[in-house]
């Protein structure tokens, strides 16, 4: 299944509706479409927020697939270059009154889910998450 998104208001009410309907469809397990689920909010808020110019077409592409036992999202967009796995790790030893704002999102997606990886294919910023059944 592919998702776009614009950053229009709605539409990502509509995806979240269209995402769980593909993990009932597809048997993902809950924990599964959970950490996915985690995860993506906090990549496609990212995206959304600082991947592109006020006046800028936004567009951004969420795949859905099951392969191997395993939920896989590709988002793919046309944003200004940006890895986020290249970003510093977060100190979790500081406390949380301390801690600046920002960061933990990645840190989140990082811990929730199997795999990440990032690649830049020609004016696209490509973001492939993989989260293994019963892990």
């Amino acid at each position: 299944m592919e998702f776009f998104l614009t950053g229009e208001p709605g539409e990502r009410g509509r995806f979240v509706e269209a995402f769980e309907e593909f993990c009932r469809r597809h048997h993902v397990p809950d924990a599964a479409r959970q950490a996915a689920d985690l995860a993506l909010e906090e990549h496609l808020t990212n995206v959304l927020n600082y991947g592109f110019t006020l006046d800028e077409e936004r567009w951004i592409s969420v795949q859905l697939g099951v392969k191997n036992n395993a939920l896989c999202v590709t988002v793919t967009d046309t944003g200004v270059p940006y890895d986020p796995l290249s970003a510093p790790s977060v100190d979790t030893s500081v406390p949380l009154e301390e801690k600046p704002i920002g960061g933990l999102g990645i840190y989140l997606m990082k811990k929730f889910m199997d795999q990440l990886t990032h690649e830049r294919e020609g004016e696209k910023n490509v973001l492939t998450m993989v989260k293994g059944f019963g892990t």
